[in-house]
């Protein structure tokens, strides 16, 4: 096994992991002594590639439930992402061009976290206050449904009514708006509690608003005989299927989140093209070629051998702050798992912190750099921006301020990152870098998958359930006890 400190595919996408190898961090023998585990890894992915069984996975009913996420890349007849379903997105993005000013999205957990990585990356943070030509035509963009607060429901509701009352005092008639609840079950308590909210509060104001929803849903399971469906049914409102073996926190590229990509404007079929290209490069039974599995191997060596029992992913890009937040639920919930497969109590997983640079070296990095030996900094860089700012000399040749002159906001980015890992690994601390040559959609896929295959391989050197939550099943319960629902 030849490791040289950076994986790069051909893609441009390399995974820099120098500052995980050497002394006190993870040795070769290390990896050696795994290599039983890693060809568990390989078996097991390789199993789920092709029948989509992952030994002893169950649904939260108790029932034996396939794994499909490794079919997502591929469009292909049969599978979650079919000829068909890509078209039908397709045409829903042209009519949503075409026929809505504003689209409110509803959802928790997979049905928003991924969501709203995908909007913010390609529509940043300013996009509701663009006009309409700058956005190329597509509609204004809200998110609700990810918490239960009704100060978040009144505001934004404020926000909405007050903009179409102004459209339609400059004479530009009624705002037309989608509303869109994602939730698999049709029964999750936050989404369902907003949408509720807004459609109530959306259709008394005939004179400013036309609604429609589109429904996304699991429309085969036991979510088609549900509420949801049923309203759907009865009101002939558009709807997607979730499909049967994606799991929320794997759903990102499939029709909860492809829906978003299609309500902004996002090439589709370019998200799943760079997911493709990832799935074929991880399907290498050498670690040292596989940059997954060689992810989970070191993530894996790193919390069984050296305490890590924290991870810190740390992009270093504004736009990239919510993947963070995508990837705290990823990983808690794939490997936080109290039993392996043979039912004995590890109590395995990683806590997962999101973090953004530069912000966050003024915030966390004095933990990650002088705290407990228990953390792996992961982080993520892009290479090349699309949009640079050079400084001026605004104050003439004030001492202080002349320095600035000239200075590259992005080079100081890169050698703010290079410092913050290069005092890491001067400490022996574990840390790496995924390298994205550009923020592009098609490098969006590459990373999001990556991340999730990386956790998918880990589950099988841990022997435990990457799919299921059964933690979250027992506050579920007692809160439903408690509402009396």
């Amino acid at each position: 096994m030849d490791l040289n400190g950076k994986l790069k595919l051909d893609s441009g996408f390399c995974f820099d992991y120098t500052n995980m190898l050497g002394e006190q961090l993870i040795s070769a023998d290390d990896i050696l002594a795994v290599q039983d585990k890693i060809e568990r890894a390989v078996q097991g992915l390789a199993q789920i590639r092709s029948n989509g069984v992952s030994p002893g996975h169950l649904s939260k009913n108790g029932q034996p439930e396939p794994v499909y996420f490794t079919r997502l890349p591929m469009i292909e007849q049969g599978n979650p992402n079919s000829p068909a379903s890509i078209e039908k997105l397709k045409a829903y993005s042209k009519q949503i061009w075409d026929t809505k000013e504003a689209v409110i999205f509803f959802g928790i957990g997979g049905s928003y976290l991924g969501n709203k990585v995908l909007f913010d990356i390609h529509a940043g943070s300013f996009w509701n206050q663009k006009k309409a030509l700058e956005r190329r035509g597509f509609p204004k963009v809200f998110f609700s449904g990810n918490n239960l607060d009704a100060d978040q429901y009144a505001s934004m509701l404020d926000e909405i009514v007050r903009q179409a009352q102004y459209k339609r005092l400059a004479g530009q008639g009624i705002t037309r708006v989608m509303l869109i609840p994602i939730t698999k079950s049709g029964t999750t308590l936050e989404t369902v509690a907003a949408f509720v909210y807004f459609y109530e509060q959306l259709k008394k104001e005939k004179e400013l608003f036309e609604v429609d929803v589109t429904v996304v849903t699991d429309l085969d399971g036991a979510a088609a005989a549900g509420p949801l469906c049923q309203l759907a049914q009865e009101n002939n409102w558009q709807t997607f299927d979730i499909k049967e073996g994606v799991g929320g926190r794997f759903c990102v590229l499939s029709n909860p989140g492809l829906i978003t990509a299609a309500v902004v404007g996002i090439d589709i079929e370019e998200l799943l093209a760079g997911a493709r290209d990832m799935e074929m490069a991880c399907r290498e039974e050498d670690p040292a070629k596989n940059p997954a599995l060689l992810n989970a191997v070191l993530k894996y060596l790193a919390a069984d051998i050296y305490g890590c029992d924290i991870e810190v992913l740390m992009p270093y890009s504004m736009r990239l702050k919510s993947l963070g937040e995508w990837y705290v639920q990823l990983l808690a919930e794939s490997l936080g798992k109290r039993c392996n497969r043979q039912g004995e109590q590890i109590n395995y997983g990683r806590t997962p912190i999101a973090a953004v640079g530069t912000t966050d070296m003024h915030a966390q990095t004095q933990q990650h750099q002088d705290g407990r030996r228990n953390k792996v900094v992961q982080f993520v860089e892009i290479l090349e921006k699309t949009c640079d700012v050079q400084l001026g000399k605004p104050f003439g040749d004030m001492e202080f301020f002349a320095k600035y002159n000239g200075m590259c906001v992005d080079d100081a980015l890169k050698i703010a990152l290079e410092a913050n890992a290069q005092a890491l690994n001067e400490d022996s601390r574990f840390n790496a870098n995924y390298q994205l040559p550009k923020l592009t959609t098609y490098y969006v896929g590459q990373l999001l998958y990556f991340l999730m295959l990386s956790v998918a391989y880990e589950g099988e050197l841990a022997d435990v359930d990457a799919y299921d939550q059964p933690g979250v099943e027992a506050y579920k319960r007692i809160m439903k006890e408690k509402l009396g629902r």
